[in-house]
């Protein structure tokens, strides 16, 4: 049954824990309430990683409740220590700015709709945070907060006993949090934070602190971490990040990471990352993996980049792994025709894609035959590139691997 927002959100496998779950649902199916979560903008865009809490606002409007959007232009400014080893780097103004505009794009996608009930509020922090006066705000905010509680969460606890430094700076962090909740709540009549299960220190925090400021009840939904069945976490490969940003990641490449996805979690991940209905979901869970694969890619492809988009990188795959055609909307490199008549070997043309960043790691991947140049297997690690390799509309497949194409075009 998918009959009420926390149904649902349990059915998708989104829930690990609540402040007060009964209460919550009687509130989410009698009301429209406003619900927020804070992202901080520490690189010019989120990963799939972030996917999880985007489909948390998503399944928001879909129940007829507004999401509301943090961006932390404050809190960047500090950085969480939340599953952190070491102090953030710390960012300038301007390029947190920056970041702020990118990232908001995403979302833009993501929350898209045209009843202006449900679309989403964008705020960032900066805006009460850059105000506050030192002082005022211990007397206010500080007095609810005790060092013992604040040393017992995991965040600070993690690093302490692993005897990593932790500044006053980042300690603050979760006041800081605690206090964009009161204040989301006060402005914006936000009754909900949802946030990752690392959050859930944070998050209490902040419910703690309305109860204690203004005798309000709110409440607090986490969302589990989640892991690739590798365990390799999610929103990293070795190539890099995911991005949510097709600037940093083409449509293909990113089809391409959900079509890949190991066996044991597509069905999962149907669930999470689709807006396709769990019923549906059910029914087709025992088809053929490839062609559940298949429909996980295209479905994720087609929510950030569009159906258009999802269905040319079906096709390209298609035609790079079953026809062995050189297809031109695989991800490519701009070569010129003076570099090919130096005598450019395969060594510096797998260098030059940035799939591999050694020639020793070039080597051992010809010697173990997992190079190709249009489909026919290098066996020669001192193998020149010349104009001849430049095939079908001066165009040159490179594969590493099975997975893994990159086309070169005479420039």
């Amino acid at each position: 049954m998918e009959n009420s927002y926390l149904s649902e959100f349990k059915n998708r496998e989104y829930f690990n824990q609540c402040t007060n779950f009964q209460e919550l649902e009687q509130l989410m199916t009698k009301n429209k309430i406003r619900a927020y979560i804070g992202f901080d903008c520490t690189a010019q865009s989120l990963h799939v990683g972030s996917l999880l809490q985007i489909m948390c606002l998503r399944l928001l409007q879909k129940h007829g409740h507004q999401p509301i959007v943090l961006l932390g232009g404050g809190t960047t400014r500090i950085g969480d220590p939340s599953g952190k080893e070491e102090t953030r780097k710390i960012l300038s103004e301007k390029q947190i700015e920056k970041n702020i505009k990118n990232i908001e794009k995403v979302f833009k996608i993501y929350l898209k709709t045209n009843n202006p009930k449900l679309k989403p509020i964008f705020v960032n922090n900066y805006k009460w945070l850059g105000k506050l006066n030192y002082i005022k705000f211990l007397r206010e905010i500080g007095k609810h907060f005790t060092v013992n509680k604040m040393l017992s969460f995991e965040s600070v606890k993690l690093r302490l006993e692993r005897e990593q430094s932790l500044s006053y700076m980042e300690f603050n962090y979760m006041i800081l949090q605690a206090y964009d909740f009161l204040e989301l709540n006060k402005s914006k009549n936000c009754l909900m934070q949802i946030g990752g299960s690392d959050q859930w220190g944070n998050i209490v925090n902040g419910v703690e602190l309305i109860k204690r400021y203004s005798s309000k009840q709110v409440f607090g939904l986490t969302t589990p971490l989640i892991t690739l069945a590798s365990g390799s976490k999610m929103g990293k490969t070795e190539k890099g990040a995911v991005w949510l940003d097709k600037k940093l990641l083409s449509a293909y490449d990113y089809w391409q990471f959900w079509r890949n996805i190991d066996d044991r979690d597509v069905v999962k991940f149907l669930k999470m990352f689709t807006d396709l209905s769990l019923e549906k979901i059910e029914n087709i869970k025992s088809k053929e993996i490839n062609s559940l694969k298949i429909l996980l890619a295209n479905e994720t492809t087609s929510m950030l980049h569009g159906a258009e988009s999802a269905r040319q990188a079906e096709r390209t795959a298609k035609n790079t792994f079953k026809n062995k055609f050189i297809d031109e909307n695989l991800p490519s490199v701009n070569i010129s025709k003076g570099q090919i008549e130096k005598e450019i070997n395969i060594l510096d043309i797998v260098i030059l894609s940035k799939m591999l960043s050694s020639k020793s790691e070039v080597r051992r991947m010809v010697k173990n035959k997992g190079i190709k140049i249009n489909n026919v297997t290098i066996d020669n690690e001192k193998k020149i590139i010349s104009i001849k390799d430049f095939k079908e509309n001066n165009m040159l497949k490179l594969s590493l691997g099975k997975k893994k194409h990159i086309v070169f075009k005479i420039n």
